[in-house]
């Protein structure tokens, strides 16, 4: 199953590592400095043009990591993949 992102942007379900609220985890020195470094490594993707709301962490397999903004909003997003992936225990 794929979770769709926004703007024609779907990436497939199982390679979510984690979904975050942009204007939550930016303010972390942390995560300003994995996005930058994922920026620098070419692994961002926008899925819009839009604010941006959400930040989408996938892991393909066999692949490279990668980081997707998304403006749809992190609840949104949650939503969406528990409907086609239901949580796990």
């Amino acid at each position: 199953m794929y979770l769709h992102l926004g703007n024609n942007v779907s990436v497939p379900a199982d390679d979510i590592i984690g979904i975050f609220d942009l204007d939550n985890a930016s303010t972390a020195r942390a995560t300003r400095e994995f996005l930058r470094g994922a920026q620098e490594d070419g692994m961002v993707a926008s899925a819009g043009g839009d604010l941006p709301k959400s930040l989408v962490v996938c892991c393909p397999r066999g692949s490279w990591q990668r980081v997707y903004i998304s403006p749809l909003a992190p609840a949104t997003l949650l939503g969406r993949l528990e409907s086609i992936r239901p949580p796990t225990p």
